[in-house]
């Protein structure tokens, strides 16, 4: 069996015995992250191209959740792949003490997207160390040791990143040295704060969080950090001026903020930056996977002229051997060249608000497993319920085995259908490549609408 690229070429699938000795070398040698080796089964696969992957048998499947919403451009980009190979032919590698054109033309062009005032860049290899050093500029600038996170919060598995993350991940993995405090984020349709509008739990969770400061002593805290939407654990769009609020608090206590837009940046929603479509500017912004769609691991630190001025004459005490690579910044610089070439911001919101959203909102009318959509441009969650009255999550949180069970359900649907989605807890995620075609996007969606009758028999009425 073959597949057909984006050119119009014929490709064929490897022979049977390859799908074997793929399944016999990585169950017998690669070490997954955050499963139990013995009972998981990791599908091989063969090939990918545009908003499509393939099995070793033949069967696609359209990418909803962009591998791990990082794959923006897609699969095997033409632009990535050329700029990637014309990088290794001429140099490959470079230390990062050293200047480089691809690299510091990737820094000028993230500045150059970038709120006003932040104007230096950091590369890391991905968003967990772009969030280790956010948090240890910020500890180096301020003098303080706390740093505040939401509950609902994934923010990296290395150590202080892990001990920042609020969800059950961080569990296994805390720090034990109390300079971690963690608040409740604005999420109205499971309020903390027995909010029943946008304005009023964006409001609450502001004074939540004064008094967690002040209750945690602002002179301890050197820095928030806050995912400008939260992603996997809601796709959370703050309330207007939640995010304006919580810059003033940082202001007037002296605290930096930290923006973590490694999900949600290079044109998840539709923005260079999330941040952008919420009128509040952070100390740091930190970034990694649609950057380069991954093709190369990147990630890194926007830095304001404050933190950066710190560093002037006091050694940064950090640094990393592959920081700023030129293959991956290579494919971070052919990025803006296809985003701005493609006007891939502008598709997104169009996408988003046009297709998306309203087809969601119609599935509030048809399906009982549905109690609320909510997102923006190409991220949005669908949060499934056995019981619309009481928002009785469909699963449990963090269920895992036969608890699970519902979800794994209309997951299995949704691949039989052709699509592979994105589920977390309770909550189907929409976030296919941002290069994804209209007619790939209502498929795919049609698929979904479909997979959600299966999410019906579990829910009253």
């Amino acid at each position: 069996m073959d597949y057909i690229d984006r050119h119009g070429t014929a490709h064929g699938f490897p022979a049977a015995d390859a799908e074997a000795q793929v399944r016999a070398d990585d169950r017998g040698h690669v070490f997954h992250s955050w499963s139990a080796q013995a009972l998981i089964d990791p599908m091989p696969v063969a090939a990918g191209e545009g908003s499509t992957f393939w099995d070793f048998r033949g069967n696609a499947y359209l990418d909803f959740s962009s591998q791990l919403v990082n794959l923006n451009l897609g699969h095997q980009h033409p632009d990535l792949v050329s700029a990637i190979q014309q990088q290794a032919g001429r140099l490959s590698t470079i230390q990062p003490s050293l200047a480089n054109d691809v690299r510091g033309e990737l820094a000028r062009r993230i500045a150059d997207v970038s709120p006003e005032g932040l104007e230096k860049v950091f590369f890391t290899n991905g968003g967990a160390e772009a969030n280790e050093y956010a948090v240890r500029m910020a500890r180096q600038v301020t003098g303080r040791r706390k740093v505040l996170s939401m509950y609902r919060s994934y923010h990296g598995s290395t150590s202080t990143a892990i001990s920042l993350t609020g969800d059950p991940r961080r569990w296994a993995n805390e720090g034990g040295d109390g300079s971690a405090v963690r608040f409740f984020g604005p999420y109205l349709y499971r309020s903390a704060f027995h909010a029943t509008t946008q304005e009023e739990e964006g409001a609450r969770a502001l004074q939540h969080l004064e008094q967690t400061i002040l209750l945690e002593g602002p002179a301890t805290i050197a820095a928030i950090i806050i995912e400008t939407v939260v992603g996997t654990n809601g796709v959370l769009v703050p309330p207007p001026g939640y995010l304006q609020g919580v810059r003033e608090l940082c202001d007037r206590h002296g605290i930096l903020y930290i923006a973590d837009e490694v999900m949600v940046g290079f044109g998840r929603i539709g923005e260079w930056f999330a941040i952008d479509a919420f009128g509040a500017r952070p100390d740091l912004i930190t970034f990694a996977k649609g950057v380069n769609s991954g093709y190369v691991p990147l990630g890194g630190v926007v830095i304001s002229e404050r933190v950066a001025s710190h560093f002037d004459r006091v050694a940064f005490p950090g640094g990393l051997t592959y920081s700023g690579h030129p293959l991956a910044c290579a494919a971070g610089v052919a990025t803006f060249e296809v985003f701005e070439r493609d006007g891939i911001l502008d598709r997104v919101r169009d996408l988003g608000a046009r297709v998306v959203e309203p087809t969601l909102r119609g599935w509030l009318e048809t399906h009982p497993s549905v109690g609320e959509v909510r997102g923006r441009g190409l991220f949005w969650a669908v949060e499934l319920v056995r019981d619309r009255e009481t928002r009785e999550p469909l699963v449990p949180f963090n269920a895992s085995g036969p608890d699970a069970a519902p979800m794994t359900a209309f997951a299995a649907a949704a691949k039989q259908g052709g699509v592979w989605p994105f589920t977390h807890f309770n909550r189907m995620h929409i976030a296919p490549p941002l290069v994804i075609s209209e007619e790939e996007l209502v498929r795919g969606l049609s698929v979904l609408d479909e997979a959600l009758t299966v999410a019906d028999g579990y829910a009253q009425g």
